[in-house]
């Protein structure tokens, strides 16, 4: 596997972390302190941040299974 696709993969994968961290810290953010326009918003609004942190964490994984291909092709976990 060239060094550069390891490199550009490894980069990717800590700045969708990254992103993944900053969505999901928004469980935090003070306007779930506040009142409700409407029955339910801030459930709603805290399962679309689950959703997008896990969409991050399958995309993550997805570049490294780039990485996976791109090598032996086998698992970490299987090794």
């Amino acid at each position: 596997m060239e060094e550069e696709l390891k490199l550009v993969c490894d980069g990717l994968r800590k700045d969708i972390k990254d992103i993944g961290d900053a969505a999901k810290a928004l469980m935090e953010h003070t306007d779930f302190k506040g009142e409700q326009a409407y029955p339910n918003q801030h459930a709603e609004m805290k399962a679309n941040i689950i959703l997008t942190y896990r969409h991050l964490e399958d995309a993550r994984m997805r570049v490294g299974k780039i990485l996976q291909a791109a090598g032996d092709g086998v698992s970490i976990l299987d090794k």
